[in-house]
C-alpha cells in the first residue's frame, strides 16, 4: 500500500507506519532501509541514535526495533509528530522520544560525542545538507555513523569539511544513501 511502509526488522518487524501525504515526505524505500541495516548490523543494542528529520519515523524507529538504546526522533511538522507519538505509544517504544522542533537545532544540543548514529534524510528542495552534517559531525562518537539520504552523491571531497568520509553508497532510483563514518 501507498500511504504505509513497514519495519524491515528486529522486535517489531513487518510493523506498518502511517505515511501521510505531505509535499516533502518521502519514506526511505524499504530496500534502501534493508541495505542500510544490512551495512550497519542487525543488532543495534546499546546504539544512541538520532533521526533530525524523522517524518514517518521510519529510520529510527527501525534502529529502535533492533535495540537501539535510545532514538530521538525530531519532526516539525505538528501533524507528523502526533502520527509519531500515537506509533511510539502503540508499540511501548521506551527507548524512543519523540520530539516537534529543528533538527538542525536538536543535533546542534547533542553533547559532543555522544551519537552513535545520526539519520540525515531531510526535505531533497530544503538545501540543509550542508548545515545538517556540520550540525551531526561534533555529536558523533569516535566510532559514530551519520546516514545521509540525498537527491546526489556526495563525494569524499565534499565531506571532508565535516571531517567525514564515505563509508558506503547506494543508489536507488532518485536516492543516493551514504554511510558515513568520521576521517580524523
Amino acid at each position: 500500500m501507498k500511504n504505509e511502509v513497514r519495519i524491515i526488522g528486529g522486535l517489531w518487524k513487518r510493523t506498518k507506519l502511517p505515511v501521510a501525504d505531505k509535499p516533502g515526505l518521502r519514506p526511505t524505500p524499504d530496500r534502501v532501509r534493508e541495505t542500510l541495516f544490512n551495512w550497519l548490523g542487525q543488532d543495534l543494542a546499546g546504539w544512541r541514535c538520532v533521526d533530525a528529520f524523522a517524518g514517518t519515523g521510519a529510520l529510527g524507529l527501525e534502529a529502535a526495533s533492533r535495540g537501539a538504546a535510545s532514538v530521538l526522533l525530531v519532526e516539525q511538522d505538528a501533524d507528523l509528530v502526533d502520527k509519531l507519538r500515537a506509533v511510539q505509544a502503540r508499540l511501548q517504544a521506551a527507548a524512543v522520544k519523540v520530539e516537534r522542533g529543528n533538527g538542525l537545532t536538536a543535533l546542534q544540543r547533542q553533547a559532543a560525542g555522544s551519537v552513535d548514529l545520526v539519520f540525515l534524510d531531510p526535505p531533497f528542495d530544503a538545501k540543509l545538507y550542508d548545515k545538517a552534517l556540520a550540525a551531526a559531525a561534533p555529536a558523533l562518537a569516535p566510532e559514530g555513523l551519520v546516514y545521509l539520504e540525498a537527491p546526489t552523491a556526495w563525494t569524499d571531497t565534499q565531506l571532508a569539511a565535516f571531517g567525514l568520509g564515505v563509508q558506503r553508497h547506494l543508489r536507488a532510483g532518485a536516492v543516493h544513501a551514504h554511510l558515513l563514518r568520521r576521517t580524523a
